[in-house]
C-alpha cells in the first residue's frame, strides 16, 4: 500500500533560511497560483521554493521566486521550460526533504511521477492522470512507492476532503469497502443542485462557466470522464485494480457535439436542453430528482452517470459545489460513513497540496 500523507500538519516554526523542505512547483495556473499565495503564509515557512514553471517558462532564481508577482511574470519572462534544470535546482539544495509538486492536469507530466519517485524525490499532486489512468501506470506508481518515496494525492479527489486517507485507513485496519456512492464533481453538483426545470439547462451551464465552476470547455465536466478518473482512484485505494474501460461512463454531451471545437460547442448549448428537460420532468413526476452519481459495488462494478434519485436521497441535500462520498464497509454497514463538503475551488485544492507537502517533514 502506498504511503499515506496526513491531511493536517502543525505550522512550522523554522525561518525560511533553514527550510527543511525544498520544492519545485509545476503549474502556475489557478490551483498553482493559489498554492503560491499559501507559500507566503506562516504555515509554509518550512518550505523553500527552488523552482516554478508553467507550460512554457520557468524560474529558478531565488530573488525571482520570492516575488509575489511570480505567477504573472512567468507568463512573459523566465527561462525556457527545462525539467532537468528544475531537478538540478532541487538536487543543489541541502534540504532534508525534496518534493515535486504537480499542480497541472498534464498527462505527460503525470507519467513521470513514478520516475521521479524512483529517483528519490517525493511527489505531491492534484493531477489525476496517473493514479486515475491506465492500470500499468498505476502499477508502476505502486512499484515506485515500494522503494520508499511518498506520494501526496489528497488533492486528486474531492479537493482535499479526507476521502482517500479514510479509505486507506479503513483498509489498513482490515475493513473492506462494500459500496461507494456519491457526487464527485463540484461542477456537476452545482448544475444539478440548481436545475429545477425553471430555466433551460444551457442557461445554467453558461452561468456555471462564467462563475468558473466548469472547465473552459464544459465537455470536460459533462463527459463524465473526470468523475470516472476519481472513481478509479478511490476504487484502487480500496483494493479494486480496475481498468478505465471497466468503468461504465454516461456522457451528457450529445454525439453531434463531441467532435466540434469549443466555440461551436458553446454556440450550440441549447441542444442539451430537450433531452435533459424530458428526464427532469419524468423524475419530477415520480417525486424524484436528477443527480450525477458515481457508484462502485463490492464486485467491482463501477458506473458514472445521471441517476434519478428519491427526494430523500442524501445527494438531494447538497449545496453549491459540494461533493459527497458515502462509504459502506463491513464495519460501517448499518449506516454508511459519509464525507461531504466543498469539492471544488483553487483555495481548498491548494491547501490540500500544502498539507501533503508539510506532512513530508
Amino acid at each position: 500500500m502506498s504511503a499515506v500523507l496526513a491531511a493536517e500538519a502543525a505550522p512550522a516554526s523554522k525561518p525560511q533560511a533553514s527550510s527543511s523542505i525544498a520544492a519545485v512547483l509545476l503549474g502556475t495556473g489557478v490551483v498553482g497560483g493559489a498554492f503560491l499565495k499559501l507559500l507566503n503564509t506562516p504555515a509554509a515557512s518550512s518550505i523553500r521554493l527552488v523552482g516554478a514553471a508553467n507550460s512554457r517558462r520557468q524560474q529558478t532564481q531565488a530573488e525571482q521566486l520570492a516575488d509575489r508577482a511570480l505567477r504573472e511574470k512567468l507568463k512573459s519572462h523566465g527561462d525556457v521550460r527545462d525539467d532537468a534544470a528544475l531537478l538540478s535546482a532541487l538536487d543543489a539544495n541541502d534540504a532534508a526533504v525534496k518534493v515535486i509538486i504537480d499542480a497541472t492536469a498534464c498527462g505527460t507530466l503525470a507519467s513521470r511521477h513514478s520516475e521521479w519517485l524512483a529517483r528519490g524525490y517525493h511527489v505531491v499532486t492534484a493531477n489525476k492522470s496517473l493514479a486515475g489512468g491506465d492500470l500499468p501506470g498505476w502499477r508502476a506508481l505502486q512499484a515506485a512507492l515500494a522503494q520508499g518515496g511518498r506520494y501526496g494525492d489528497s488533492a486528486t479527489v474531492g479537493a482535499g476532503l479526507p476521502v482517500i486517507s479514510t479509505l486507506r485507513r479503513l483498509r489498513h485496519c482490515g475493513d473492506a469497502l462494500l459500496t461507494l456512492e456519491g457526487v464527485f464533481s463540484g461542477s456537476l453538483s452545482y448544475l444539478f443542485n440548481q436545475y429545477d426545470g425553471s430555466q433551460p439547462f444551457s442557461a445554467l451551464l453558461r452561468r456555471a462557466r462564467e462563475l468558473g465552476y466548469t472547465e473552459p470547455d464544459p465537455r470536460s465536466d459533462l463527459s463524465g470522464e473526470d468523475v470516472a478518473r476519481k472513481l478509479l482512484i478511490l476504487a484502487r485505494c480500496a483494493g479494486f485494480a480496475l481498468r478505465p474501460d471497466e468503468v461504465e461512463v454516461e456522457s451528457l454531451v450529445p454525439e453531434s457535439l463531441r467532435g466540434v471545437d469549443v466555440e461551436t460547442f458553446l454556440s450550440r448549448l441549447e441542444e442539451l436542453d430537450e433531452p435533459l428537460a424530458a428526464r427532469h420532468a419524468e423524475a419530477k413526476a415520480r417525486g424524484g430528482a436528477l443527480r450525477f452519481l458515481a457508484r462502485l459495488n463490492q464486485r467491482g462494478r463501477a458506473r458514472v452517470g445521471l441517476v434519478e434519485v428519491p427526494a430523500n436521497h442524501p445527494a438531494t441535500r447538497l449545496y453549491g459545489t459540494d461533493n459527497q462520498f458515502a462509504l459502506s464497509t463491513t464495519r460501517y454497514n448499518t449506516q454508511p460513513l459519509v464525507i461531504q463538503g466543498p469539492g471544488a475551488g483553487p483555495e481548498v485544492t491548494a491547501q490540500a497540496l500544502l498539507g501533503d507537502v508539510l506532512a513530508l517533514a
